[in-house]
């Protein structure tokens, strides 16, 4: 039964309770705003890139005010969580509000994803200038080889990564890129190693 016909066949007029969750496709305006990262995903062009900037704008912004390690890791992790689960609850909807699979206006999973990449590196051991408050240029450069790590892995999408797309509604727009910042951080271990050798 569509969910039109839901909504008729009640016999008061207001939505079902299945129907307010939208399986019909129509995201409200939460969920609009949600799946696109307030609205960033209509930006134009490469709106995955646009999506995963806030966390490194978070991070750096973290890092310039003198954050320990542990705060930043734990506004990761929430912002990995918080945006995984409005990518399971209103991923199926946006799909069909946009007409096919894994939307590109969708990019709450870009926001997962750098989350995860950015989620716990090495920031209190990584020296050089003073750039900026206290980020240090080698924070500033970690920082940035992760979001780019991430955006390469987001569209090479290694194993399992392709796989997993074939999951259904908001999964499948979401573990894929989960599988990218989980490439994106141990590559940005190791670019964290490495710059730690020469500081």
């Amino acid at each position: 039964m569509s969910g039109s016909a839901a909504n008729e066949s009640n016999e008061g007029g207001a939505p079902t309770a299945r129907a307010s969750r939208e399986p019909s496709g129509r995201l409200t305006a939460l969920g609009r705003l949600s799946v696109t990262a307030l609205g960033l995903g209509s930006l134009r062009p490469a709106p995955g890139t646009w999506g995963s900037l806030p966390p490194l704008i978070a991070v750096l912004v973290l890092l310039a005010l003198g954050a320990p390690e542990w705060l930043v890791a734990l506004i990761m992790f929430v912002g990995a969580a918080k945006s995984s689960i409005l990518c399971l609850w209103f991923g199926q909807a946006a799909e069909a509000e946009f007409g096919h699979k894994d939307p590109s206006r969708v990019v709450v999973d870009e926001v997962a994803g750098q989350c995860v990449a950015l989620l716990w590196l090495p920031w209190s051991k990584l020296g050089g200038e003073r750039v900026l408050g206290d980020l240090t240029t080698s924070q500033l450069a970690v920082a940035v080889a992760c979001f780019l790590l991430f955006r390469g892995f987001d569209i090479w999408k290694p194993p399992p990564a392709r796989a997993l797309q074939r999951l259904r509604g908001g999964a499948g727009i979401l573990v894929d890129d989960l599988v990218a910042g989980a490439y994106a951080l141990g590559a940005s271990w190791l670019a964290a190693l490495a710059i730690m050798r020469t500081d």
